[in-house]
C-alpha cells in the first residue's frame, strides 16, 4: 500500500473525514469548511457517503485538501471528526498513524483513547451548545457549525472567509446568521484556548482556484440540457439522478419563461414509472422537441422495451444514466460503473447504442450538449454515462465556457419547403445519401411528409413487412449507421510517450488514474494513458490498443465490463488486457491502481526470470 506522508508534509495536503448522523444538518457545516478553503485559493474535493434513508443512519463527508489539484479519494484519513457514537470504533480505526481525532467530549468516551499512535482532541460541543442556544433542533444544527470553528482554529482557516460565507447563506435571516457566527466563534475560541494551534496539518493561502467553481455533475448536466435547447424532461424519481431534473426545473423557471406572457416554454413530467418517462421522451422527440430523461441502472432495465423502439423507429432520445451500485436495488447511494454493458446493448434483439463517458462535471455539461446533437444527427438514443461520484459530489472545475455561436445540430429534418419539392413520395427509412442516415419529417409540417411510425418489421420505404430480405436491408443499414457514429462521437483522450504498457479507463476513474500515473512515475514506472470518452470505439482507440502489448483496464465494477466491451467491439487480443477492478461502492483511489499495476509488473518480471 502507499505509505502515509509525515505530518510536516501535510500543508495543504491532507484529508478530513466527518462522521455524523443523516438528517442532523451536518451538510451545511461540511460544505462551509470545504468552500472556505476553496475561497483561500486551495484546491479541494468533497465526497459525501450517505445512507439511502431520510435520517438516523451514519453519514460521512470527506474533504480532500490537495495542493496538487487531485480529484480522487486519497485512501487515507488525517483528521477524523467523530460525531456519531454508533460509528466511533470504525472511525477511530480509519485514522492514519500520526493523525488526529476530534470528538464531542460532553460525555466520556474511554474507547477513543485506545490508540496511542493518533492524537485525540476532545471538545464539549453539546455542553457548550446547550449552555448557549435554546431549542433542541437549533442545538443539533449549531453543534456542527461549532466543530467547523474548532477546525478553523486547528487548521488555520481564515475565519473572516467563513463569516462571509455564512453571511451569503443567511443574508435575509439575521437571527440565523448571528447564531451561526456565534457558534463558529465559540468553537474557534475553545480550540485556541485549549489546544496548540495550528496543527502540523494545516492550510495556507494559495492561488490555485482562480477561474474555477465548485459544482456537482448533475447540476452541470442539467445546465448543459438547458444550453442545448432541451425543453422537455420526463423522469421517475430515483437516486442518484433526481437532482438532474431538480436542477433543470430551477434553470427553466428562471430562463424558460416567456417574459412577455409569463408562460412556460418547457414541460417537465414526473411519470408514474420509468417506462412512462422514456415513452414521454420518445413522443416529445418524435414531435421535434429536444427531450431527455435522467435515471439509474434499475430505470435503464425498466426502459429497455421503449429504448428498442426508439432505436428501431430511429427516434432521437437522450438518457442520463447516473450509475449506482447494483445488482437489483443494490446500494442506491454508492457509486459504480456497472451499467456499461446494459446500456451498450439495451433492449432485446440486435441493438447497439451510443454511450458518452464524462469524467467530471465540466464534461457532464459539454457532453449533455453533444448528446442532443448526436441523438438528432444519428436519429437514435444516446446515453450519457455519469455516476453517483460525479453526479452528487462536489468537484472543483474550470469555469464552464460557452460558445455563443453554437447552433444545434438537428440532423436530417426536412422543412415544409423541402418536403414540397420532393420528386416522389417521402420514404422514411430510405438511405438516399448512402451515409446510413435517412431523412425524417416532423408531424404536422406537411401531409406529404406523413409516415407510419412502427416498432414492428418495416422496409426502407416505411411499410410493414415480414419479408426476410426487406427486414435485413433496414437492420444492415442500422449497423452501418452505428459504424458511422465512430467518426462522430468524442475522441479518446490519449497521452503517450512511446511506452509499451498503458492504462485504459473511462469516466470518474480518470482522477485516480492521473494521480496513480504521477505516483508510478516517481517510482520509475512510466505508462501511457487512454481515457475512452465514447462508444462506439473509433480508430483512435483501435490504434492505441494495437500499439500497446500490455493494457491495464481500470474500471469500477466487478465483472470487467469495459474490458468485455473492448474485447467484443475491437480487434484487441484478450491476453493484452489486465483488469484493475474496484467495486466497493466508494469512489476509486489511486492506491488501488498503483498496487494493481505494481503487482502485475512484479508478476510479469518474475515470469520472465523463470523463463
Amino acid at each position: 500500500m502507499l505509505q502515509s506522508a509525515d505530518a510536516q508534509d501535510r500543508i495543504n495536503d491532507f484529508v478530513i473525514k466527518l462522521a455524523n448522523v443523516n438528517g442532523t444538518g451536518s451538510a451545511s457545516a461540511n460544505t462551509l469548511l470545504m468552500k472556505s478553503m476553496f475561497r483561500m485559493g486551495i484546491p479541494v474535493m468533497g465526497k459525501n457517503y450517505f445512507p439511502s434513508n431520510i435520517q438516523g443512519l451514519p453519514t460521512w463527508y470527506e474533504v480532500r485538501v490537495t495542493r496538487d489539484g487531485y480529484v480522487a479519494r486519497s485512501g487515507r484519513i488525517d483528521i477524523m471528526v467523530a460525531m456519531n457514537a454508533e460509528t466511533y470504533a470504525r472511525d477511530v480505526r480509519e485514522v492514519d498513524a500520526g493523525g488526529y481525532l476530534l470528538y464531542d467530549s460532553s460525555w466520556p468516551r474511554p474507547t477513543l483513547l485506545k490508540r496511542d499512535d493518533i492524537t485525540i482532541l476532545g471538545v464539549p460541543l453539546a455542553r457548550m451548545c446547550n449552555e448557549t442556544f435554546k431549542g433542541v433542533r437549533a442545538r443539533i444544527l449549531l453543534k456542527n457549525i461549532m466543530y467547523s470553528g474548532v477546525l478553523a482554529a486547528l487548521l488555520e482557516i481564515d475565519l473572516d472567509v467563513m463569516r462571509a460565507l455564512l453571511a451569503e447563506s443567511y443574508a435575509s435571516k439575521k437571527a440565523l446568521l448571528d447564531s451561526n457566527v456565534q457558534a463558529l466563534e465559540i468553537g474557534y475560541n475553545y480550540a485556541r484556548e485549549h489546544f496548540q494551534c495550528p496543527l502540523p496539518i494545516r492550510v495556507t493561502p494559495m492561488d490555485r482556484t482562480a477561474n474555477h467553481i465548485l459544482i456537482d455533475g448533475n447540476t452541470a448536466a442539467a445546465l448543459g440540457c438547458l444550453y442545448a435547447g432541451a425543453t422537455v424532461g420526463a423522469w421517475y424519481p430515483i437516486t442518484p439522478s433526481t437532482s438532474v431534473m431538480d436542477a433543470f426545473k430551477g434553470f427553466c423557471q428562471k430562463w424558460r419563461v416567456d417574459p412577455a406572457t409569463g408562460k412556460n416554454n418547457y414541460l417537465i413530467v414526473q411519470a408514474e414509472d420509468e417506462l412512462s418517462a422514456i415513452g414521454a421522451v420518445i413522443g416529445a422527440s418524435w414531435n421535434g422537441a429536444r427531450a431527455f430523461t435522467p435515471t439509474s441502472g434499475p430505470g435503464i432495465s425498466l426502459m429497455n422495451e421503449f429504448i428498442g423502439l426508439a432505436y428501431y423507429a430511429e427516434i432521437p432520445a437522450v438518457l442520463f444514466d447516473i450509475q449506482r451500485v447494483g445488482p437489483s436495488t443494490g446500494m442506491p447511494t454508492r457509486t459504480q460503473q456497472g451499467d456499461i454493458m446494459a446500456a451498450a446493448y439495451a433492449s432485446h434483439g440486435d441493438t447497439r447504442h451510443v454511450l458518452l463517458f464524462p469524467a467530471n462535471p465540466e464534461e457532464c455539461f459539454h457532453m449533455a450538449i453533444n448528446a442532443f446533437d448526436l441523438a438528432e444527427r444519428l436519429q437514435t438514443p444516446v446515453f450519457v454515462m455519469s455516476d453517483l461520484d460525479i453526479g452528487m459530489n462536489d468537484w472543483m472545475c474550470p469555469v464552464l465556457e460557452w460558445d455563443d455561436s453554437y447552433q444545434p445540430d438537428r440532423g436530417k429534418v426536412l422543412t415544409k419547403e423541402q418536403i414540397e419539392q420532393l420528386p416522389t413520395k417521402f420514404h422514411r427509412y430510405l438511405d438516399l445519401d448512402e451515409d446510413a442516415i435517412p431523412y425524417r419529417t416532423l408531424p404536422g409540417v406537411h401531409p406529404k411528409g406523413a409516415y407510419f411510425t412502427r416498432g414492428s418489421g418495416h422496409n426502407q420505404y416505411g411499410g410493414y413487412t415480414e419479408d426476410a430480405a426487406d427486414y435485413q436491408v433496414v437492420l444492415d443499414r442500422l449497423k452501418r449507421k452505428f459504424e458511422r457514429a465512430k467518426s462522430l462521437v468524442p475522441k479518446a483522450v490519449i497521452e503517450t510517450s512511446g511506452n509499451q504498457a498503458a492504462i485504459v479507463s473511462i469516466g470518474s476513474s480518470d482522477g485516480a488514474v492521473r494521480e496513480a500515473l504521477h505516483l508510478l512515475n516517481a517510482r520509475g514506472v512510466s505508462l501511457d494513458y487512454m481515457r475512452i470518452c465514447a462508444f462506439p470505439f473509433g480508430q483512435d482507440v483501435e490504434k492505441f490498443l494495437a500499439t500497446h502489448p500490455l493494457l491495464f483496464v481500470v474500471e469500477q465494477n466487478r465483472d470487467a465490463q469495459l474490458r468485455s466491451l473492448l474485447t467484443l467491439e475491437t480487434a484487441v487480443e484478450k491476453h493484452q488486457l489486465r483488469s484493475i477492478l474496484h467495486y466497493s461502492g466508494l469512489p476509486i483511489s489511486s492506491s488501488c491502481i498503483v498496487d494493481g499495476v505494481l503487482a502485475e509488473l512484479g508478476s510479469a518480471s518474475r515470469a520472465r526470470s523463470a523463463i
